[in-house]
This record gives structure tokens, sequence and C-alpha cells, in this order.
């Protein structure tokens, strides 16, 4: 084998240039509401045979490049997530994850075999691959609506935790161990391997804080490296004792992220960083390995056909039945259905059969491509929309202040700026009738471009940016009563009235 130099060089050109594009694109596509992927998908195939003409065809390169991007983003999900917030939605995300997931491949699978005439094989994998959404498409798109956390957290936990069954049962089905275990048996290996999962996870997340927190590494940019190398260490672990390397890599990620950690915010930016990049390769990987010339018109309407099953019966049914037990509304249920993105996840785990060489693969791929494609670009610019219709958006928009948060590690702390809308009655109110818990301070007011250090007397006004100092631990304290002075001005303590 000899190398090019001339090779690498327009690998270099062409792959910065391509990335540069993608990154470019993410401005593009928050504006439409649509999630990035669906350019990232287009930039492959424009750089496909039929485009560049870059010929790309080995779906085991595909299949082993597409789990560990995959893999990275889920740790940085679960670096970036926080535990306090996503913890009062986990029992419905995972009831969505599982029950859900059950229930939608069941729907599509009997569908396809009975109403497409799909073979049974592939009506259980078009089942299998298109059921979990995307947590990629779903941060990407809720990002642009006014939603409340009680819909949002489940839909970010669902997202995050879907991945990992579904990955064993295509793996079960495109090799026929399903048939040889039976479905009892079948159902047996998904539990096994996801508690393998979880307890690989929990165990290299708290004993990777034991570590980290002992650890005096000369350089603060070595911190991020090692955190994340945990996370993806807890992935090869699990996956050597045949246990699911998705499920520990995200449940190692998120102990992780919540740890408190030496250089917790370049971590943070670091794991970002990284999984922007994985979800840019990863889509345009996916887009080079699409062959145009394979879809015809009978490929395209069975994917709306099919699309049109998972959309409107099998996704309502599986939210239907797993929020059975919570007191959510039939509006917060009909969302949450319409809600369910698919982006790459459905596409990479096609390339298991194809990998497998499943008869039939190729056409599984180039439907669940284009099932993608094309209800991505339904359900995604029609959330706002749909959000309004159903009265789901929050009605407290506009907000009376919002709050960005800024860690500062060495102290344990948070650094939270507040900035009051014209709506909020902090207006008026002096900085000591705030009464924020015993620990936290106003540290300066931004008022018309000038910083005031501000005393007992200062009076708060519309436009007033806050600088607020609050001890990690009474964050969410100091938050409730900076809610609470915001809708009932200074006599908020009397009147105990949040947002």
């Amino acid at each position: 084998m000899t190398f090019d130099v001339h090779e690498l060089d327009t690998f270099v050109l062409v792959g910065s240039a391509v990335t540069l594009l993608a990154i470019l694109a993410v401005r593009l596509s928050s504006r439409l509401g649509l999630p990035s992927l669906l350019i990232y998908l287009l930039m492959g195939v424009a750089l496909g045979e039929r485009g560049l003409g870059i010929n790309f065809e080995d779906a085991q390169v595909a299949h082993a490049l597409g789990f560990a991007a995959l893999a990275l983003i889920l740790a940085e999900g679960g670096l970036t997530t926080s535990w306090r917030e996503v913890k009062p939605s986990m029992a419905l995300g995972a009831s969505l994850a599982t029950i859900g997931v059950g229930v939608s491949i069941a729907v599509v699978a009997v569908g396809s075999h009975f109403l497409l005439g799909l073979p049974w094989e592939l009506a259980v994998l078009l089942g299998a691959v298109t059921s979990p959404t995307d947590a990629a498409a779903v941060f990407s798109v809720l990002r642009v609506v006014p939603l409340p956390r009680r819909i949002i957290g489940p839909l970010e936990a669902e997202s995050g935790l879907n991945d990992a069954p579904t990955v064993v049962l295509v793996t079960l089905v495109s090799t026929g161990a399903w048939a040889e275990y039976g479905l009892w048996g079948a159902a047996g290996i998904v539990v096994w391997e996801l508690a393998v999962g979880v307890v690989s996870g929990l165990a290299f997340g708290f004993g990777g804080a034991w570590v980290m927190r002992r650890a005096a590494l000369p350089s603060s940019g070595l911190y991020p490296i090692a955190v994340f190398c945990l996370a993806l260490l807890s992935y090869g672990a699990a996956s050597f004792v045949h246990g699911s390397g998705f499920a520990a890599v995200y449940v190692a990620a998120l102990v992780l992220g919540n740890m408190e950690l030496p250089h917790r915010v370049a971590t943070r930016s670091f794991a970002e960083g990284v999984a922007w990049l994985a979800q840019i390769g990863l889509f345009v990987m996916l887009g080079l390995l699409l062959s145009p010339s394979r879809i015809g018109l009978e490929t395209i309407l069975l994917a709306v056909a099919a699309g049109l099953l998972l959309t409107f019966v099998a996704r309502p049914v599986s939210v239907w039945i797993s929020s059975l037990r919570s007191d959510m509304g039939w509006q917060d249920r009909a969302f949450m259905s319409w809600a369910g993105l698919r982006g790459a996840v459905p596409i990479v785990l096609t390339t298991i059969p194809l990998a497998e060489g499943v008869d039939g693969s190729e056409r599984l791929f180039d439907l669940v491509f284009v099932m993608v494609v094309l209800y991505t670009l339904l359900t995604g610019p029609t959330l706002p929309s749909m959000a309004r219709l159903l009265r789901v958006a929050r009605r407290s928009e506009p907000r009376g202040f919002d709050v960005e948060v800024a860690p500062l590690d060495r102290v344990a702390a948070d650094l939270l700026q507040v900035s009051i809308s014209p709506v909020s009655r902090l207006h008026g109110v002096e900085v000591g009738e705030l009464r924020l818990p015993l620990g936290a301070s106003l540290s300066m007011i931004i008022r018309d471009g000038e910083t005031i250090v501000p005393e007992h007397r200062t009076v708060l006004r519309h436009g007033d940016d806050l600088l607020v100092v609050t001890p990690r631990r009474l964050r969410e304290k100091t938050e409730k009563r900076l809610r609470q002075v915001s809708v009932g001005g200074r006599l908020a303590q009397w009147l105990d009235r949040a947002d």
C-alpha cells in the first residue's frame, strides 16, 4: 500500500471546506426550524456518485464509523445534561424509550407486513430502526419552540435513552439470533445488555470521578480529554462483556457531567465541539452511502405510506400507552406524538442489516433515508404552529426575566446573568427587598452600558442586567426567589407567587 501525499492534500482541502460549510449551515437551519442533519445529509449526497463523484459503498465501514459517532454524541449528551432538570422526567422518558419503542415497533411491523406487503423480517427491521427518536434532531428543533419542562424533559430523556434497546434488537434481528432465542429470549437479552451497560456506566462514572478529583494533570486541556475517554472506556468495557455500550456511555457521561470535577466548563465545551464534528462527519457519510439511482417512485410511495403509519398511528399510540400513569393532558400527549423527530439514528441502524448482508437491506436503507427526509421536513417546521394550536407553548412568554448561567468551578458557585424584561415587576424593587438566600448576592448591575455596584437602596429598572453570584447548592432557591419577585414585586414574600 503506497502513501500519496497529493491524495492527503485533497482530503484535507475537501474535508475542511465541507466542515466549514456545515458549521455555517447551522445558522440557516436554526432560522428555518430544521435539524442541521438534513443539510448535512444533502451535502453528502452532493459529494456522492451523482455529485462530485465520490464513491462510498462500504456498509461495514459505515456501520463502524456510525456507531463511533453515536457514542461520541451520546457522551456529549450525558456530559451536558443536568440531572436536577432531567430527573423529574426520567420515568416518563424511560417509559417512552422502552415501552413506547416496543409498541411502535409492533404497530409498524404489523402494518408494514399486512398493508405494505413487506416480508416479516424487513417489516420488523423497519419498525425497529424508525421507532427511536434522534437526540440531535430533537434538541436542535425544540430550542426554537417555547415549551414547558413537562414536555421538553420527557422528549429529551427519551431521545437519550432509546438508542440502546433498539441497537440490541436490530442486531438480534439482522443476525438471525431472534429466531433462535424466541420472543422472550430476545427480550431477556435486551434487558441483560441494558443492565450490564447501566452498571458499567455507573462504575466508570463514579470511579472516573474519584480518579479525576485526585489527579494532578499538568495542563487544564488534559482534563476534558480524560473525562471524554472515561465515558468512551465504559462503552468499550460494556461491549466487551456483551453489554450495551450506548447505555454505558450515556450513563457514565451523565454521572461525570454532574460531579464536581476540575475544569467542568472546558470539559463541556470540548464535548460540544467533538459532538458537532461527529454529527457533521456522520451525516455527510450517510449521504455518501446513498445511491440516488436506486430511489424510484415505488420507494418514495412506500416511504410516504410507512411514514404515515409511523407518524399518525404508531407514534401516538406509543405515547398514549407510555404515559398512562402520568397526569399529562391530551394536548401535551398530542404534541409529544407530533414531536417524535427522527434523524441520523434510524439511518445508522440500517447499516447493521447492510453489514450483515440481510436480503432487502439496500431497499430498507433507501426507504428509511427517504422517510427521514420527508417527515423531518413535515414535522420540524410545523412544531411551533402545532404548539400554538394545542396551546402547550409557555404562556409566560415573554418572561419576566431571562437567566444565563456561567459556572464558577473553583468556588462551587454559579454566576447568573438576569435580564429584566419590560413586563417584569422587578422594576422599582430595591436590592435589599430581593431577600436572596443567605450566601447569594447581587454583585453588579449593568444599565445603559454602564456598570453599577449595587447598594441596599439601589432601585432596579427595566432593561437592567443583573450579575448574581450564588453557591451551586442554592442556585435553585435563588432562581425561585427572583421569579417570585419578578411576578409579585416587592410583595412576593407574602403573596408567594412564582412564574
